[in-house]
């Protein structure tokens, strides 16, 4: 087993709080009526898509040896950058949750009484979740010294990411019209837009 190699503990800790987060946010907003629900089957297969790299693959690394075939070693520094790239994950993925309140929903959903949310860290970015997730997926790869449990989420991230936001945005676009769209204008989906003519 590799859980007692030191950056795997970092990574089962923030590993822990990561899902904490969700839990916590899944639970307070369960009961939430539904105003759009778009559960395809796209859907389903991107967000199936996501558990085996931020699941699966790393809980067999950290606890079975099946996976060793695929390890490698980083420069020290290596993870000490994946560290600090885990915890400004951890803070913008709680952050997101925390702003957007009871709007947040694990898919493609409107409540009922949606609000648009402008405001703490969707006022720079509209898609600081996504940003924390790109995070995440940096700083496993650099935590976890293995080929398939390191990077394995990267790609299945970017094919969600890819294919969900253009969904996502049409479906704001649609609830909020000229409003979403304005507010497309003036930032960016994953970093601030420091000047107007600048896609982010």
């Amino acid at each position: 087993m590799n859980i007692l190699q030191p950056w795997n503990i970092v990574f089962l800790i923030g590993f822990v709080i990561y899902y904490r987060i969700r839990h916590v946010f899944i639970l307070r907003t369960k009961d939430e009526k539904k105003e759009v629900r778009r559960m395809d089957g796209l859907e389903k297969g991107l967000l199936a898509g996501m558990a085996p790299g931020t699941l699966l693959l790393p809980v067999l690394y950290l606890f079975t040896p099946w996976l060793a075939f695929a390890d490698y070693r980083l420069p020290i520094v290596v993870p000490w950058i994946g560290t600090v790239a885990m915890i400004v994950s951890l803070w913008l993925f709680w952050r997101s949750h925390s702003d957007l309140g009871q709007n947040w929903s694990v898919s493609l959903e409107l409540r009922e009484n949606h609000e648009l949310v402008t405001r703490g860290v969707y006022r720079f970015i509209r898609h600081p979740m996504y940003a924390s997730i790109w995070l995440w997926a940096f700083a496993q790869g650099m935590l976890l010294q293995n080929w398939l449990a390191g990077w394995s989420v990267a790609p299945a991230f970017a094919a969600m990411y890819f294919m969900r936001v253009p969904r996502e945005e049409q479906l704001m676009c649609e609830k909020f019209g000229d409003q979403y769209r304005t507010y497309m204008r003036q930032t960016g989906r994953l970093w601030p837009r420091w000047t107007a003519g600048e896609k982010a």
